[in-house]
């Protein structure tokens, strides 16, 4: 019996072997948005887990678009570079299309690493003044950011755009933007973050003005048979905030703006949220069903998923078309293998470990 987590899957110019993609996961282990050593061990690794799409973290479009001192940018040569010499090595050693993920983090800005305590950085660690859509923090500890003016929002634009091009000159095989998390995209389209009374403000329409903007000034410079998507926000899960409906009219207005994708996440608009989100595996599973059916676009979710059978269901009774693992993939490097052999599916392995492949080792069985 076939899998349909392991059956192809063709996204705009795109030929995908499978429908495992291992989700951006932020490092923040660059330099000045310099990729390190460590993506290229990171990446190569994640290049051969055997899943079909490999995206690379979020990657700030401007410096103060980082969200800590460590955070990966694509906003500068010495960034481009880097980022092209990780691509090329993932390139020789990997099975793995590419994509990158560019990302502003806009009021989530100039915050310390995760194991530093992930907080906004104190006055003695460097921080930085952030822009958001609304003179309204994130949260309580968090400083104001300054309301963007049209002049913010026509450079940030051009930052997106910039970065695109610096993709493209790479080689990725797919862009997505990030639209979820409370990052900037997502901040002007959420009423929690977003409380402007202008043109880009109130309503649905006006709130997702600037980011129909950037989607299409993107959009522009990438060639049509290049997927361009976006990791997406399913629900804010605050009352007052975003809901799945909301996320209906939002994913429309995006495939008619370009997307050929879209990644549906959810939560992380404000602190208050962080403890809203449910926990339940698969937890975004029935926003992307609703999505997918209602909008009629390719659909990733991402979000609790860890086992084989678990990925294996989701696509096969056409609930996402894709799933997006992140920890599981961090627990298990090569978690696509496992789940090919779990599953009755087909992955390529480097010449290197082909001895520890089905064909040629029984261990496998006996890992089972």
């Amino acid at each position: 019996m076939t899998s349909a987590l392991f059956s192809p899957l063709r996204l705009a110019g795109l030929n995908l072997a499978n429908r495992i993609v291992v989700s951006p996961m932020c490092q923040y282990s660059a330099d000045d948005g310099v990729a390190s050593d460590w993506h290229m061990t990171h990446l190569g690794m994640l290049a051969n887990s055997g899943a079909g799409l490999l995206v690379v973290e979020a990657t700030h479009v401007e410096r103060s678009g980082r969200i800590t001192h460590g955070c990966l940018g694509l906003y500068s040569d010495a960034c481009e570079a880097a980022l092209e010499r990780v691509v090329a090595h993932c390139r020789r050693i990997g099975s793995a299309k590419l994509a990158i993920q560019l990302s502003h983090a806009g009021r989530k800005a100039s915050a310390q690493r995760p194991w530093q305590g992930g907080k906004a950085l104190p006055p003695g660690e460097d921080p930085w003044p952030t822009i958001a859509p609304s003179a309204v923090a994130f949260g309580p500890g968090w400083p104001v950011p300054r309301a963007m003016t049209e002049d913010d929002m026509a450079h940030v634009r051009g930052c997106f755009v910039d970065a695109a091009r610096r993709a493209l000159r790479i080689g990725f095989d797919a862009v997505e933007l990030h639209f979820a998390h409370g990052y900037l995209l997502h901040g002007f389209v959420s009423p929690i973050s977003n409380t402007r009374n202008d043109a880009y403000g109130g309503s649905l329409a006006g709130r997702l003005r600037f980011p129909l903007d950037v989607v299409r000034a993107v959009r522009a410079v990438i060639p049509n048979g290049s997927p361009l998507g976006a990791r997406f926000t399913g629900s804010d899960w605050l009352d007052g905030g975003l809901t799945v409906e909301d996320a209906v009219a939002v994913a429309k207005a995006l495939k008619q703006a370009g997307l050929d994708y879209i990644d549906v996440s959810s939560g992380g608009v404000s602190t208050q949220g962080q403890t809203s989100v449910p926990r339940s595996p698969g937890y975004n599973v029935p926003l992307a069903e609703q999505i997918r059916r209602e909008v009629g676009m390719p659909t990733r979710v991402v979000g609790l998923i860890v086992s084989p059978k678990q990925a294996e269901a989701i696509v096969a009774e056409g609930r996402a078309d894709m799933v997006a693992l992140a920890r599981a993939f961090l627990d298990d490097p090569h978690w696509g293998w496992h789940a090919a052999e779990a599953l009755g599916g087909e992955v390529v392995y480097p010449p290197q470990y082909l001895r520890a492949g089905p064909a040629l080792w029984r261990g496998t069985k006996l890992r089972a």
